[in-house]
């Protein structure tokens, strides 16, 4: 099990300097990766809760880690693609993974909020046909000398994209519904959790992303199956408690109980608790709590 961290970039502890502070104590600390999430706009007066009204691009984010830390890989669950075009997300990833040292973790989404469709000038329907094709034309451009292309969403003249990664960054898929867990196995390098997982049925969604893989030809031992770890931490013993909702070693056992289920890398992401990652918590006792987190919740 390989276990990583959330940066802050939701809510008011979300400052650059504590996205630097939890980056390189958790490197120091021996996490495998630190971690963020893409919000585009929060649509006023929208039901989705604070944690999701003010949050920092992640590209940017990890850019600026990279140049702040060494080892620890950096994620983003998820980034959704039909934001953007597919050769814009090429040269931003293709460029990270660079100034990085090939320390890049690409988690790709569809998205689910009409508004950032309409902001993003494009239609919510058929986004899973469309991501198939972002995925095949990010993959060419990130590993053929010319690249033509004509697609149902989108078109390429021959071109050319460089400078190519070394080493394309994995790509993990999000997404919950059936067609989505088969197309990460079909696809990805492997798997996503979304924030609202039900993480005590979690090993019915790995099993269908391997038969996927399996019935593709793809060795389903090879694949990743990262779970986003909405980490609240809370006083222990409460009756019907949610998974890494609790004490520090009651949520160290629920991250056993997820490795038995299959899942390869945990992140305890502290941006969903509203006590730290909403605009009105006290931004130095969310970084206090957080830092406690780390040192707790170490490998």
């Amino acid at each position: 099990m390989r276990i990583g961290f959330a940066v802050p970039v939701s809510g008011s502890w979300a400052t650059p300097a504590n996205m630097v502070r939890v980056a390189r104590r958790a490197e120091e600390l021996g996490y495998h990766e630190v971690w963020t999430f893409q919000r585009l706009l929060y649509p006023r007066g929208h039901p989705m809760g604070p944690v999701y009204r003010s949050v920092h691009d992640p590209v940017v984010t990890l850019s600026y880690l990279a140049g702040v830390t060494g080892r620890i890989r950096l994620g983003v669950a998820v980034l959704n693609m039909p934001f953007v075009s597919p050769a814009l997300m090429a040269k931003q990833l293709a460029s990270l993974q660079a100034v990085s040292g090939g320390r890049l973790d690409a988690g790709l989404g569809l998205g689910w909020l009409p508004e950032e469709f309409a902001a993003s000038g494009v239609s919510p329907e058929r986004r899973g046909r469309r991501a198939e094709e972002f995925i095949h034309l990010l993959r060419r451009l990130w590993s053929e000398e010319t690249v033509e292309h004509r697609g149902e969403f989108y078109q390429l003249p021959p071109v050319h994209q460089d400078p190519k990664p070394l080493s394309p960054p994995p790509i993990l898929l999000g997404g919950s519904a059936e067609v989505a867990l088969r197309r990460a196995g079909r696809l990805a390098d492997g798997w996503i959790s979304s924030s609202r997982e039900d993480l005590e049925r979690i090993e019915e969604k790995i099993y269908i992303v391997k038969e996927a893989a399996e019935g593709a030809g793809r060795d389903p031992g090879a694949l990743r199956f990262v779970t986003r770890g909405v980490t609240r931490i809370r006083p222990p013993g409460a009756a019907g408690r949610s998974p890494l909702t609790g004490s520090f070693e009651e949520i160290r056992r629920d991250v056993d109980a997820l490795a038995a289920k299959g899942v390869t890398d945990v992140f305890h992401d502290l941006n969903f608790d509203p006590e730290i990652g909403s605009p009105d918590a006290d931004p130095e006792e969310s970084m206090r709590r957080a830092e406690e987190a780390l040192e707790a919740l170490a490998p």
